[in-house]
């Protein structure tokens, strides 16, 4: 009941809710939403109610746990099993060692991250309370080959609910996800499979939020939502972010890349500008020109051939 009230207050975008509303939709009396309120608001919700005008939700609260994050999802797959953590050393190797015991959908979430890891083995900084950290624990039936794909529908996913949240945000091929061309979120798929079927995939994101600073080897790179002015809860977040993505994913797992794809270009932030293109130990120049239905990056150099580019083969920087 908890979350059907939330639903109806979310969905309101910060207007008010009638009493009368509530009951019709849900079947309960006036008496018993007035206590359900109360409950919430121990929870941390700040819920204003007005004679006449019903129930709006002012703030929500801004720590992690089951009870909360549970109470605002209500999906098919992604959240089956939520389980939050005050500190670890890495979620996606917490996510790791129990995969194979864990159902397909479960998250694991932590307040900190003491050793959060990017790609090509980077430290991602991962301050106490400044972030969403989490890692999907997924059994998809794909084959292994298209996994990493998974890295691009989770940056479509997290452009979009940013979008909605009216934050200017862009996607760096495949799937670096940039405010004012400094990173706002990292991305690390790790998977366990044979040759033709994937045990699980383990799939990480590490979303800046609240923090005020970072180390002075990524200040110049990495942002948050904070320092670039916005006010937004984590809680707020990932609660408009999980449905996003479950519905990316489960496109995806269904065959249907179209929307994902939609999304990489409409937020790009390169196609069509003139880019390096940094292999292990050369760097050539050309144009990025599409996205294609595999989500390979579509390049054309300056001697004017046309090549596909797989994702985790190169780094990019653009020419502003």
């Amino acid at each position: 009941m908890n979350k059907l009230i939330l639903k109806l207050l979310i969905d309101a975008n910060g207007e008010f809710v009638s009493g009368q509303k509530i009951s019709d939709e849900l079947g309960i009396t006036r008496a018993a939403i007035w206590k359900r309120m109360n409950k919430l608001k121990e929870m941390g919700f700040e819920i204003e109610s007005v004679t006449k005008k019903g129930y709006k939700l002012v703030s929500y609260p801004d720590f992690m746990n089951n009870d909360l994050i549970e109470t605002g999802i209500d999906l098919k797959k992604i959240g089956s099993k939520v389980i939050t953590m005050e500190t670890v050393e890495s979620t996606n190797d917490f996510a790791k060692q129990i995969a194979r015991d864990e159902q397909d959908g479960t998250i694991v979430i932590s307040e900190e991250q003491t050793r959060g890891k990017g790609r090509r083995g980077r430290f991602f900084y991962s301050g106490s309370k400044e972030g969403i950290y989490i890692s999907f624990i997924l059994k998809p039936q794909i084959e292994p080959s298209k996994a990493s794909f998974l890295t691009s529908i989770a940056a479509a996913a997290l452009a979009k609910t940013l979008d909605e949240l009216n934050v200017e945000v862009g996607i760096k091929w495949p799937n670096d996800v940039l405010i004012d061309g400094k990173k706002i979120c990292g991305i690390l798929t790790e998977m366990s499979a044979d040759v033709e079927s994937v045990e699980y995939i383990i799939l990480g994101m590490g979303i800046n939020i609240k923090g005020e600073s970072f180390p002075k080897e990524i200040k110049d790179i990495a942002t948050s939502l904070k320092i670039q002015g916005y006010n937004i809860g984590r809680l707020e977040l990932l609660w408009r972010f999980l449905p996003i993505f479950e519905e990316l994913y489960l496109s995806f797992v269904d065959g249907d890349k179209s929307e994902i794809l939609k999304i990489l270009k409409e937020y790009s932030c390169i196609l069509g500008k003139e880019i390096y293109i940094h292999y292990q130990d050369k760097v050539e120049k050309g144009k990025a020109i599409d996205i294609t239905k595999d989500g390979t990056l579509l390049v054309e150099f300056e001697n004017k051939e046309v090549k596909e580019l797989n994702s985790g083969e190169i780094s990019i920087r653009w020419e502003s």
